[in-house]
């Protein structure tokens, strides 16, 4: 039966995809002068920031490079970051329904709890698992087994909501159900065919069927 979901934050709660964007062609452009294709950014949705960083600016210290997007990121978060229609209806129904509940990210802990604060949907979720928090990464298991034990449940008992492959094997991985969000970003649905995805919803509060099935 079950009791507990795994909520994955960008993208999955928040519409952190323009901000994402506008911080990584920022900067691009300081590092490399030019911008890159919108689809090569989103293909390294949900990945963990220091692993693309190194990847895309090779020979300049990962947190360098991340300082300048995060900060980026800071200056253009009140403009561009919103929370996806339906969302905070769907966690306030989900609470109610006495589920537990832990954001499981690769964002930081205190880029987190800005947003959560900002948009006031703190109270809704019972724990929280931040890239601050482990050092091993979506898409292993690590993330999700940690956000099950925060909250004392087991993988049996659990779904993932995600938008993104990391979602999908980090929490297949660890023995999680998985659902993936249709409000994504698909510029790495190509990766999505190595995933198992258990369900899919359309909207949030199609999570509410889906635990009736699960």
């Amino acid at each position: 039966m079950i009791n507990t979901i795994l909520f994955d934050f960008d993208g999955t709660i928040i519409n952190t995809n323009d901000v994402i964007i506008e911080a990584w062609q920022y900067t691009y452009k300081h590092y490399l002068g030019h911008e890159m294709p919108v689809e090569h950014i989103e293909k390294s949705f949900g990945e963990p920031l220091l692993v693309s960083m190194e990847r895309e600016f090779p020979g300049v210290p990962p947190l360098e490079s991340a300082g300048i997007y995060r900060n980026r990121q800071a200056e253009k978060a009140e403009e561009l970051v919103k929370l996806f229609p339906g969302v905070v209806e769907m966690l306030m129904a989900v609470k109610e329904a006495g589920y537990k509940t832990s954001v499981v990210t690769s964002r930081t802990r205190e880029t987190t709890l800005y947003y959560m604060n900002q948009f006031g949907i703190t109270q809704y979720f019972d724990d929280l698992v931040s890239c601050d928090d482990t050092t091993i990464h979506k898409p292993n298991p690590e993330p999700a087994l940690m956000g099950l034990d925060k909250v004392n449940a087991k993988p049996e008992e659990a779904v993932m909501v995600g938008d993104s492959p990391y979602d999908m094997l980090c929490a297949s991985n660890a023995g999680v159900k998985t659902v993936l969000v249709e409000w994504r970003a698909k510029g790495n649905d190509d990766k999505l065919k190595d995933c198992r995805v258990d369900f899919i919803i359309e909207t949030p509060m199609d999570l509410l069927n889906v635990l009736k099935k699960a």
